[in-house]
């Protein structure tokens, strides 16, 4: 018989069986595991999206066990034997979908509810049912055509080498491949991607943004820093500057106009260029004359939280400097995820050029010089003095917010924090230099000194961009250790694989919460200043009163 007459089924396809059953039921069994909470309330688009990612991995983890059964074991159960089998399975799955559908809702509600928000959302079981089967159905088939792949290839290469290297080199050339193709193309091409689109929206101006017309701000006509190069955030970030008048109503005494100086991606070339620009910027606009210096450590897209000089302006009638530049386009968690070093390169870089600056001022006159940094701002934040002595002793304090799981200091901090203290709220040396908080009451805790310098950590226990790490695949996290956070839910567990993709999910809507929750800290700001760099004088009811006039 000729080879264009062989039997069909022995010809190479993709589905050459259908799914086996071990494989099968480490999928109902990873996808019912997946209605489990998680760090924060998702739509049921989202969660059929994470069930049948997970169910893919418990598939190919429940086949590969399967597959070391039948090889160390012989028996096999007879015809009859393996019909009651599928059908256990086929009803056992349909329960246990239902019955965590059902649990899942009322998991999503109580999360809901720990966050202040709505919890009468509509949730479509079906809807979920066939978003998981769709996802599941999708990574299944492209993993079976890797596998067909591999078999070709093995077919090709056992022509000159034996089989077993025949084995090792299709392996190989496929996971070649694929990591060629995950990151030369379609990494590379979703990162271009949103960073085409970023681009594209930092060109813009955000509606009600003029140029400002006060000396102290950037891109003003006095202004070494055009207008036009600032970026949408940057232009967000003078354009919303208070005026000396609207600070003067507040504080009920003549202030200041406030300086803000912002120096965008398309100001300079270099990251050392743009830290050279904000420091002729700074001179310029007389910063190094005012009470306090703050440098910022801008997001990925480079925004600027506007409760940070908000909050300063106001405390000190004006009397303050902000300064910050712009890295990337891309929002935190992408640039977090592939490339970090132009946050750190640009941290450092302005640290350096500010500090050396002000060091040059008589000690007696300049101003408190402190850090700010959110999100991956935090991280390159810490990124310039890696240990917390060197942050100390070159400011006067830094307020950190929401730190990924990477940044240096927050690692040596929580790592050695006093025993019995939760990470997502630790007591490091009883609080002499470093406090955390996710409630402004946590500031005040413990009742023991604070010394000057001092780091403030504000961080939700909710938050995924400070939980999310890579360890979450095969490691229970230290944060579901009890006690727990007000808002984590009391049902949520680790599953290997299962909680890694949930995390995961979650940092992409991170934001999408309420203040105090996951990654939104609003007006906790306030108190994360008030902590740090309060003017003298200044008491626990201006803190709810400049809360309450921010919105807080």
């Amino acid at each position: 018989m000729s080879e264009s007459e062989a039997p069909a089924e022995r010809r190479p396809r993709v589905v050459r069986r259908l799914p086996g059953y071990a494989g099968l039921a480490g999928a109902v069994l990873f996808a019912c595991l997946s209605f489990t909470p998680s760090l924060l309330p998702r739509s049921w688009l989202l969660q059929g999206a994470i069930s049948g990612v997970t169910a893919a991995i418990g598939y190919g983890l429940g086949a590969g066990a399967g597959a070391l059964a039948r090889k160390a074991v012989r028996w096999r159960p007879a015809p009859r034997g393996r019909r009651a089998a599928w059908w256990t399975l086929a009803v056992a799955g349909i329960g246990l979908f239902l019955l965590l559908d059902w649990l899942g809702a009322l998991w999503q509600e109580d999360l809901r509810r720990r966050m202040g928000m709505d919890a009468n959302v509509a949730r479509d079981g079906l809807l979920i049912l066939v978003v998981t089967v769709l996802v599941f159905a999708l990574l299944v088939l492209l993993a079976r055509s890797l596998r067909l792949l591999t078999r070709k290839l093995v077919a090709v290469l056992g022509r000159w080498v034996p089989r077993p290297a025949a084995y090792i080199g299709a392996v190989a050339i496929t996971v070649f491949l694929v990591v060629g193709f995950l990151e030369g193309f379609l990494l590379k091409a979703l990162v271009n991607t949103a960073n085409e689109a970023a681009h594209l929206a930092n060109g813009g101006t955000t509606e009600g943004i003029t140029r400002p017309a006060a000396a102290g701000l950037s891109g003003s006509p006095a202004s070494y820093v055009p207008w036009d190069s600032l970026g949408v955030k940057g232009r967000d970030f003078v354009g919303r500057a208070n005026t000396a008048a609207e600070l003067g109503r507040y504080t009920g005494r003549p202030a200041k106009e406030p300086v803000r100086v912002y120096v965008g991606l398309e100001s300079a070339d270099t990251t050392g260029e743009q830290a050279a620009l904000a420091v002729r910027e700074l001179e310029r606009t007389g910063a190094f004359d005012r009470r306090v210096l703050v440098i910022v450590g801008t997001t990925g897209s480079g925004w600027v939280d506007e409760t940070v000089p908000d909050a300063l302006e106001h405390m000190y009638g004006g009397d303050s400097a902000v300064v910050a530049v712009q890295y990337s386009y891309l929002p935190s968690w992408i640039s977090f995820l592939t490339d970090k070093t132009k946050a750190t390169a640009a941290s450092e870089d302005l640290v350096r050029a500010v500090h050396a600056r002000w060091s040059k001022e008589p000690e007696a006159e300049r101003p408190k010089l402190a850090l700010f940094g959110e999100s991956l701002g935090s991280y390159g934040t810490e990124t310039a003095f890696d240990e917390l002595s060197r942050l100390t002793s070159a400011t006067d304090g830094a307020l950190l917010v929401g730190p990924p799981f990477d940044n240096p200091i927050w690692k040596q901090v929580t790592t050695g924090r006093d025993k019995g203290s939760p990470i997502w709220r630790p007591v490091v040396e009883q609080g002499r230099t470093v406090r955390f908080g996710q409630d402004p009451a946590d500031l005040r805790s413990p009742a023991t000194a604070w010394d000057f310098p001092r780091v403030v950590y504000l961080q939700n226990a909710s938050d995924p961009i400070t939980w999310w790490s890579p360890g979450l695949v095969l490691r229970p996290p230290d944060w579901l250790d009890r006690p727990r956070g007000t808002d984590v839910s009391g049902q949520m567990r680790w599953y290997p694989f299962i909680s890694f993709w949930q995390v995961t999910a979650d940092m992409v809507f991170a934001t999408e919460v309420p203040d105090g929750h996951g990654h939104s800290y609003g007006a906790n700001i306030v108190d994360g200043w008030a902590a740090l760099l309060s003017p003298p004088g200044w008491t626990g009811q201006d803190t709810a009163r400049l809360r309450a006039h921010l919105g807080g």
